[in-house]
């Protein structure tokens, strides 16, 4: 007889074969509305808890703001300023810090978010790890440090600064100008969606091996072998990367948001 678990089988006998983790994770089945437009999968459904907790918190957060704050609002005044400060204030000054604050604050709480889901028990993946949302916010960095460009210098003097540097010979231009337009026009949204995901599939793929290899050895054990007291061992590694999958999340959600931040400076100031 077979009782089906996750993700091996348990005969009879004791535990049959280990499966660890497939990419096939990253493609569950439809919840609602399958086939139209409007299908949501568990992945989508973390994605709209995650921003609708996001929001919450936010809001809780500042609709009584006191002039003594108590814990909640000294930590998120703390993450604020932290973005507000270390992030847009440092990279794009006071004055232009002002008029992108809204959207990097906003990118870099969405990322923050969606990414935590990964450790959060019931929800255990990033709603980032599919290439749908990294690539979206990627495009909106895109558009925005174009756009940024091309309205304070025009669209001849944007692209005239980005695609020839001054202060270089002009032969050179004949190599440079072609990696200037790959490097900034190209690979910046690519990077900035591949980073993204990349850092979130394989934290889950680890985490999930982690976690089924301890299930696993457990059940080894109980059948009464003592080598599924390696167990232990990997319990505590699921352990150590939970806690480094956490650290991952905020740095992935500070790195999206500083280099968003980066591309508009450049944009502003022309040449790089």
């Amino acid at each position: 007889m077979l009782v089906p678990t996750l993700p091996f089988f348990v005969t009879a006998d004791g535990p049959g074969d280990f499966e660890g983790p497939s990419i096939s994770e990253f493609f569950p089945e439809a919840i609602f509305f399958a086939g139209t437009p409007f299908e949501i999968n568990r992945i989508i459904l973390i994605r709209l808890i995650a921003v609708i907790a996001i929001a919450l918190i936010l809001w809780l957060g500042t609709r009584r703001m006191k002039l003594v704050p108590g814990r909640g609002q000294t930590a998120l005044e703390f993450i604020l300023g932290f973005v507000r400060n270390n992030i847009v204030i440092e990279t794009l000054g006071e004055k232009d810090g002002k008029r992108f604050m809204p959207l990097i604050v906003t990118i870099f709480f969405l990322v923050l978010a969606v990414n935590i889901t990964g450790v959060i028990p019931g929800l255990q993946i990033a709603g980032s790890a599919t290439i749908g949302l990294p690539i979206v916010l990627a495009i909106v960095a895109y558009v925005v440090f174009i756009y940024a460009g091309i309205k304070k210098h025009g669209v001849g003097r944007y692209f005239k600064t980005q695609l020839f540097p001054a202060g270089v010979p002009w032969v050179l231009y004949i190599l440079l100008t072609p990696v200037e337009f790959v490097s900034t026009f190209i690979l910046r949204p690519i990077t900035l969606t591949l980073r993204l995901l990349m850092n979130m599939v394989a934290g889950h793929m680890l985490l999930v091996l982690c976690f089924t290899a301890t299930e696993f050895f457990f059940l080894v054990l109980a059948s009464g072998q003592l080598i599924g007291l390696l167990g232990v061992g990997t319990f505590a590694f699921g352990i150590v990367f939970t806690l480094l999958e956490l650290f991952v999340a905020v740095l992935q959600a500070y790195v999206f948001a500083i280099l968003t931040a980066i591309y508009i400076q450049l944009s502003l100031a022309g040449d790089h």
